[in-house]
């Protein structure tokens, strides 16, 4: 019966664990582990405390009484592309403090996402009008009218905006688990999160804008005759892509810093001190910057499919565009084809390097650490806190997957520059089978793809009516095979 009535040990919470603070100062000092690294430097520094009276902080007060805890860092560090993509109707969250961010459909953020979508979709709408009809009037090879269909394929982003509006509600919750992470890691560490990514996202913000609409302007002057009202949707909408990407890149660079940080920070306190409470807290640590890694494909699925998709789409075209014409020599279309081939690699490639670093910082580099761990001057409990922290690492998935649909790491980019590959054969066959005029001066030189088509089928219906005329044996004259009219035209190669 002793046995029975004996006090139960807390359970230990993981994934949901919550930042804690409390008045004991047996085990915390103004929301700080008495173990903290962070906290015994400063005290070995003559670190004076600020007074206390006694009171219990919330999480919410935590900035007010740790005058050292700076609050919202990710949101901070990212802010600068935020704000641009919530002036092009992107992004309409409400943030009014640390861990109030949330998405609403009568706030003024989404009525003005709404507005800005309608008349960016009429806009496009009276675009994609003028271009279809120059597609149906296109006369020329093959590879000229796939060359057209690219500027209908560069409209095709403005469904990302809806898309995101659709995924807004998980953007804002991983916002809070943001915030709800620093608090965390600073009672565990004795510090702020030292992210220090606002500069380069003031650069990306300033420079990427720039560049996108360079090369735009210099593509629609080498592959088309430039009208400035056709150009500015396509700014907008290139601009939109380049900083969805910027936005990926930052959020993976913050993941990976933090792990980085994070291990180095774990490996240095297991040097000094070594209780079993703090590989604990540390395992709590590591389980809530693994959900965060998983919740950014998630928040983020719809939207990074349908851009997986459509880069892989623009490269495909472009490429064969430029490949296509590279016989008769480089020429003036080929530099916007360039252009276009090499921003949409570098941005896909970006989004697939930068998603796999943050995973390998996550999971393996952490693992590398906790190998490393020299055991024998350790307690029981702490080698058996250590065990299970390597066992959590290893039964925790913390890639970013897309919503199931797959994990966006660099096998990604390769498997899409792989079936590129196929289809980019598949269509130069396709190009090459085509018949192509001669230019020996007979008026067909003005014919359109279509009637290339059709010329094509009835070339081969007639020689499959060949033959069905044979000669006669009463008669000396000789049948005379029928003449297939070519129009003068041959075949590639």
């Amino acid at each position: 019966m002793a046995s029975y009535y004996r006090r139960k040990k807390p359970d230990m919470v993981f994934l949901n664990a919550k930042p804690i603070n409390s008045g004991n100062a047996q085990a915390y000092l103004h929301g700080v582990r008495k173990y903290s690294i962070g906290l015994a430097e400063r005290l070995d520094s003559d670190y004076i405390p600020p007074p206390n009276d006694g009171k219990r902080s919330s999480v919410s007060t935590i900035a007010s009484n740790n005058p050292d805890f700076t609050p919202s860092i990710f949101y901070r560090n990212i802010a600068p592309v935020n704000w641009f993509l919530r002036i092009i109707g992107v992004l309409p969250i409400v943030r009014r403090g640390p861990s109030r961010a949330k998405f609403a459909l009568n706030s003024a953020a989404f009525i003005y996402s709404v507005v800005f979508f309608m008349l960016l979709a009429f806009y496009v709408g009276y675009v994609a009008n003028n271009r279809i009809h120059a597609v149906r009037s296109l006369s020329g090879p093959f590879e000229e009218a796939v060359i057209a269909y690219l500027f209908l394929v560069n409209i095709l982003p403005i469904i990302v905006i809806p898309i995101l509006w659709w995924e807004a509600r998980k953007i804002a919750r991983l916002f809070n688990d943001w915030d709800d992470f620093e608090v965390l890691y600073y009672q565990i560490s004795g510090h702020s999160l030292p992210l220090n990514l606002r500069q380069k996202a003031v650069y990306i913000a300033i420079v990427l804008p720039i560049l996108s609409i360079l090369s735009v302007v210099i593509t629609h002057i080498t592959m088309s005759d430039l009208n400035l009202n056709q150009v500015v949707p396509y700014c907008i909408l290139d601009n939109l892509t380049a900083m969805l990407g910027a936005w990926w890149f930052l959020i993976c660079e913050a993941i990976s810093t933090t792990a980085y940080l994070l291990a180095e920070r774990f490996q240095k306190a297991l040097k000094h001190i070594g209780p079993a409470a703090m590989v604990a807290d540390y395992r709590v640590l590591w389980l809530r910057l693994s959900k965060l890694t998983r919740d950014t494909g998630n928040a983020l699925c719809y939207t990074f499919v349908f851009m997986s998709l459509y880069l892989f789409f623009i490269i495909t075209l472009s490429i064969y565009g430029l490949m296509s014409q590279l016989s008769e020599g480089f020429g003036i279309k080929d530099i916007g084809l360039t252009i276009t081939a090499l921003w949409n690699i570098g941005l896909l490639f970006y989004i697939c390097d930068e998603a796999h670093y943050a995973s390998v910082n996550v999971r393996t580099n952490f693992q590398k650490k906790l190998l490393m761990v020299e055991l024998n001057w350790m307690n029981s409990d702490a080698q058996t806190e250590i065990n299970m922290f390597l066992r959590a690492t290893e039964m925790n998935p913390s890639n970013i997957n897309c919503g199931g649909f797959f994990d966006v790491n660099r096998t990604l980019f390769k498997g899409l520059l792989t079936t590129m590959v196929t289809y980019l054969v598949v269509l130069l066959q396709f190009q090459i089978s085509i018949p192509t005029d001669k230019g020996d001066g007979d008026g067909n030189s003005n014919m359109t793809v279509v009637d290339l088509l059709m010329d094509s089928l009835s070339n081969d219906m007639t020689l499959l009516g060949a033959p069905s005329t044979v000669a006669t044996p009463s008669t000396t004259t000789t049948a005379v095979p029928p003449t297939v009219n070519r129009s003068g035209r041959g075949r590639k190669g």
